[in-house]
């Protein structure tokens, strides 16, 4: 498989594991399986924390570099492409950072890790976290 992780997704694996689904522990576990970290996930994590909605236990600047090294897996730049297919989405909801992960993980062939059931409204594979 090759997954895409969600923000959340991403979040849970490295500070709060035990809040994803064993099948999804074992999908990031399983070195068989290509990961994937969109350039947007840090980006959103950023705008979450300056705004208050989202607590680290580490400073930003600590912890994600932190992180995106732990993670086996590829990172995926945000492209003109992805941009494009974005504009191709329904508007099921008005996310800008999951509709862009949505595009990512359609342009590229990708399943999505994510709890976020308004992913399952798309034309994208998902495995719930």
């Amino acid at each position: 498989m090759r997954a895409l992780f969600d923000t959340n997704c991403w979040l849970w694996w490295h500070l709060e594991p035990e809040r994803l689904a064993e099948t999804t522990r074992a999908a990031i576990a399983d070195a068989s399986n290509e990961l994937y970290v969109s350039s947007i996930v840090p980006w959103e994590i950023a705008i979450k924390h300056r705004r208050g909605k989202l607590s680290l236990r580490r400073p930003f600047d600590d912890l994600v570099p932190a992180m995106l090294a732990a993670t086996r897996g590829v990172a995926l730049p945000v492209e003109h492409r992805h941009a494009l297919q974005v504009a191709r989405l329904p508007l099921h909801h008005h996310d800008p950072f999951d509709r862009m992960l949505i595009a990512q993980a359609q342009v590229e062939g990708l399943t999505i890790l994510t709890a976020d059931p308004q992913f399952r409204r798309y034309d994208v594979e998902v495995l719930a976290a």
